[in-house]
């Protein structure tokens, strides 16, 4: 007997259907990856990139997954050679790239900038294609990729004109600079696998790192119109990118020993137990951005109606596959059930569509098996008592999910501790605030949280309380990482080291100091190599 097929089939398009101008185009069937400054073929086998959004047969409304191409699957000698190439380039920190004064490696950078500005319109479309995300979001993620370079890049400056004098303490002369610290392994995730990628992969190559470089498991293919740009805009070996199974490629990496920056965002799992491949782990850095399960307290004190559009936005903005998305509401009794009500009628609002449709706020999901994951969760909260609290709540299509909102949501249902990381928006009734104080607390997970609330007395209390807690408190707003010159960290499972766009360049840094006593004899030295610039670490030139 055939299954229904579901309404939400209807929404995926047939090959008419799709504009021109955003059509997929051929599959890219890619060979190519670099090493050593050039483009290598990969002669092996290639992993196929599927896309989210499915092709609807008109006739039979029967939905089939639409390939793109496919990408390298490296194994574990090229990661070596991309190694080799990566050490070679930094030559012990006597290399070229390590070597260049600032404002040269500020060039390349730039140089790399104007480059990947030409490739916008291609990168743009495989994010819709690659993972889901809808036009705007995906414009915003370029641009705001490209703003970060221009940023870090104003950024190291104003970092080396502060460099530029000498310091006098106690008698002693010192001279401080930030310094590179050696080979980085960078690893972003699919959900920004651009901009969150540039966000380590940026600071790590401006400071004078040499760079391996793996592009995300889904929204690979995106990088490959980059590859050439990257080849033409850095020494050789100083980017290297690869592609593969992690654990046929990173993890012989980290067995070498010979990483010295672990860069990585996904799961505290995944950090940990590469870190563990690592022989000597007190000499590896490592910058992780990982898991969260940011709650939203929402106060009975709290402006209702811009409280519930901001929930939404905050748990649903790219189907709530953020890690700062709103991923549980602790919603006070007094005010839950007419919250849920307008939460509920507000979810039903929004647009599910495919990425390239005006108004697309729902878009299908990128990685296989998600929906059948997200429906298992479902099914524990409703099980246990829970009820979907919007009309056609966790309906499934292939890879579309119709985001559902689940209440009352308990202590002994997995969403409670679960991070869904999609459409999903469990809300919890409480009556003592300790209820919250004491998830928060005892969570795994220290990212952010939000506090919704009008009565300053207790909106303070509860943010001296949590301060200690997360790593950033918003007050009546949604969860989120911008600006990017605000530190984004977290505590527990959710980080390891802080990155904005100063901090990240000191997270692959390291400062070092040239000091001399204070006498006739050394000023003189230092004078003479300043003159002669003999030392480009010692010169006092201002970088404008």
């Amino acid at each position: 007997m055939n299954q229904p097929v579901s309404p939400l089939a209807g929404l995926f398009p047939t090959s008419a259907d799709i504009p021109p101008q955003f059509a997929p185009g051929e599959p890219v069937f890619q060979r190519d990856y670099l090493i050593g400054g050039a483009l290598k073929r990969w002669p092996g086998e290639l992993a196929p990139v599927v896309s989210p959004v499915c092709l609807r047969d008109e006739n039979t409304n029967e939905l089939t997954p639409y390939v793109l191409g496919a990408t390298p699957l490296l194994d574990g000698t090229a990661a070596l050679t991309a190694l080799d190439a990566a050490l070679k380039a930094y030559d012990l920190g006597r290399g070229e790239w390590p070597t260049l004064p600032v404002l040269e490696r500020v060039l390349h950078v730039e140089k790399f900038l104007q480059a990947m500005l030409k490739t916008r319109t291609e990168v743009i479309k495989l994010l819709m294609w690659e993972i889901g995300k809808n036009e705007a979001d995906a414009s915003k993620e370029f641009d705001r990729t490209c703003d970060y370079i221009r940023d870090t890049i104003h950024a190291l400056k104003q970092q080396d004109r502060n460099a530029a004098h000498f310091i006098v303490e106690q008698g002693t002369i010192g001279k401080i600079r930030r310094v590179p610290v050696g080979v980085a392994l960078c690893m972003g995730p699919f959900n920004y696998p651009l901009n969150e990628t540039f966000t380590t992969l940026i600071p790590a190559l401006i400071m004078g790192n040499t760079v391996i470089f793996k592009p995300a498991k889904y929204g690979v293919l995106l990088i490959q119109p980059l590859l050439q740009a990257f080849a033409d805009s850095f020494p050789p070996g100083v980017i290297n990118i690869i592609y593969g199974r992690g654990r046929e490629t990173v993890g012989v990496l980290m067995e070498s020993g010979k990483i010295d920056v672990f860069a990585f965002i996904g799961t505290n799992k995944g950090a940990s137990d590469l870190k563990k491949l690592h022989p000597k782990p007190h000499r590896l850095r490592a910058v992780l951005g990982l898991d969260a399960k940011n709650p939203a307290i929402i106060l009975p004190c709290c402006d209702l109606n811009a409280t519930v559009k901001e929930a939404v936005s905050g748990a649903l903005s790219f189907n709530g596959q953020r890690c700062t998305a709103l991923k549980i509401l602790f919603v006070h009794q007094s005010i839950a059930d007419e919250f849920v009500q307008k939460l509920a009628q507000e979810v039903n609002a929004l647009k599910l569509a495919m990425p390239w449709q005006a108004g697309a706020q729902i878009t299908p999901l990128p990685e296989p098996g998600k929906t059948a994951a997200l429906t298992a969760l479902l099914q524990d909260a409703t099980e246990k008592g829970a009820q979907v609290m919007n009309q056609g709540g966790g309906e499934v299509a292939a890879s579309l999910f119709k985001p559902a909102v689940l209440y009352p949501v308990t202590a002994d249902m997995r969403l409670y501790q679960e991070e869904q990381f999609g459409p999903l928006v469990p809300v919890v009734p409480f009556n003592d605030i300790s209820e919250v104080i004491d998830y928060v607390i005892h969570s795994d997970f220290g990212q952010q949280l939000s506090i919704f609330g009008r009565e300053p007395q207790q909106v303070g209390e509860l943010v001296d309380i949590f301060a200690n807690q997360v790593g950033r408190i918003n007050i009546n707003s949604q969860c989120q990482r911008s600006p990017d010159s605000f530190p984004f960290t977290g505590r527990k499972d959710s980080a390891e080291g802080t990155l904005s766009v100063e901090d990240a360049l000191l997270q692959f840094s390291i400062p070092t100091l040239v000091a001399a006593k204070q006498n006739d004899q050394q000023i003189a030295l230092l004078k003479q190599m300043i003159h002669q610039r003999s030392s480009s670490f010692l010169a006092t030139d201002f970088l404008f």
